[in-house]
């Protein structure tokens, strides 16, 4: 049995416990950008419950076009007017190599992303400018845009220093 179908039989045996008909506007306002490591349980961390934010979720929880166009859908068409990303220790992403990276997918693929890896050495410095960007955008709306890394030993939060 593939993973998938784990999954999928998981989701009819639990499909009873579903939450029912929430609205899609997200009940507290706010959208969360973030990595996809496993080891993050968003919800569990933030204290959230189904309904309650927009999650966006990349490799390194940067700020990509994609993201952009994500969240300007989510602030104008469904109310969201805080931005919250989480970044963590120990990322893939960090040190990430981007040649060998594109090298890698083109090897194994025959086809050469256009996509950027967007690797990062120092994870503060990240969340910085992924906020930077964030505020700079002239498509968002939102009234607070802040940082945080998550430290995948402890499980605690720290928010990250943004000047301006």
């Amino acid at each position: 049995m593939s993973e998938i179908d784990r999954m999928l039989a998981a989701n009819a045996q639990g499909a009873s416990q579903s939450p029912g008909e929430l609205p899609a506007r997200p009940a507290r306002g706010v959208a969360v950008v973030a990595c996809m490591d496993a080891r993050m349980d968003l919800y569990r961390i933030l204290g959230l419950a189904p309904g309650d934010a927009h999650v966006i979720r990349n490799a390194g929880g940067v700020v990509t076009e994609d993201t952009l166009r994500s969240l300007a859908i989510s602030q104008h068409l469904l109310g969201t007017r805080e931005v919250l990303l989480v970044h963590h220790t120990r990322c893939g992403m960090q040190d990430a190599d981007e040649t060998a990276v594109l090298d890698q997918v083109e090897q194994a693929t025959g086809a050469r992303p256009e996509w950027a890896v967007q690797g990062f050495a120092d994870v503060d410095e990240d969340v910085r400018e992924s906020v930077r960007r964030l505020r700079a955008s002239p498509y968002l709306v939102a009234t607070e845009v802040r940082g945080t890394v998550y430290d995948v030993h402890t499980g605690l939060l720290r928010e990250v220093a943004v000047e301006g």
